[in-house]
């Protein structure tokens, strides 16, 4: 099943699950991420912007955005809920846009995605302008490849340097999402932003909020072993 067909037949389930607040870790890292963000600009494209939730968080911090998704269901409903200046329907791998055409892209947890994830990088690199900035997420390398067992011992279960595709399904308060991507070391992630000519200058690995992580007591081993990493790249030409 290609990205686009799984995410038109999750699309009904991802928006549940995303608009629940507080049902997935995002709102125990989004008060953080908003801080490690670079200030608005003049143009901000949100590159796979699901059901429109960054847009919103982005658009709140004086963001003019443009939501782009391969979902044309997510597009929709990112656009019914007035997360964005304007939307385009498009693959992060061929992005409709003009070179240098927006000072700021996000990429909020979508690289894993995409299977073609040094592309995407590519071209979000293509639609900056020189000394624009790439912030993106993903879920950590190394966090990505193991699992925690009842006792709470994380164990690393797959081979950290390989590129692997992974299936999952997860069910959380009557809600059940099914989730396609690819896990990537970290090396594959800096490489393809030095391939790219982005130069990276901020890199975190964030812990959830406690108040939040008291609300999901799941969230607490997050303090321990980081389940997301964080990357400001600038275009260096």
């Amino acid at each position: 099943m290609s990205v686009d067909q799984h995410w038109e037949r999750n699309a009904q389930a991802w928006t549940a699950w995303a608009r629940e607040p507080g049902h997935d870790a995002f709102w125990a890292y989004l008060a953080a991420f908003r801080d490690f963000l670079p200030p608005a600009g003049r143009a901000t494209l949100d590159l796979g912007c699901g059901e429109g939730r960054v847009s919103r968080a982005l658009t709140a911090l004086g963001h003019r955005v443009t939501a782009s998704d391969v979902s044309a269901t997510l597009l929709a409903a990112a656009e019914r809920s007035g997360s964005a200046e304007r939307y385009r329907l498009a693959d992060a791998t061929a992005l409709p846009f003009a070179d240098g055409e927006f000072d700021r892209v996000v990429a909020y947890n979508m690289l894993m995605d995409v299977p073609d994830m040094p592309k995407a990088v590519t071209e979000a690199a293509r639609v900056l302008e020189p000394g624009g900035v790439l912030s993106l997420s993903v879920v950590h390398p190394f966090t990505d490849r193991g699992r925690f067992d009842e006792d709470g011992v994380f164990t690393v279960v797959d081979d950290y340097f390989a590129t692997s595709e992974f299936l999952g399904e997860e069910s959380r308060n009557g809600l059940t999402m099914r989730f396609h991507g690819w896990s990537h070391p970290l090396q594959a992630y800096t490489s393809a932003l030095a391939d790219a000519g982005l130069v990276i200058t901020d890199l975190r690995e964030p812990v959830p909020a406690e108040a939040l992580s008291g609300d999901q007591p799941g969230l607490e081993r997050w303090r321990r072993i980081p389940l997301f990493l964080w990357i400001n790249a600038e275009r260096s030409d």
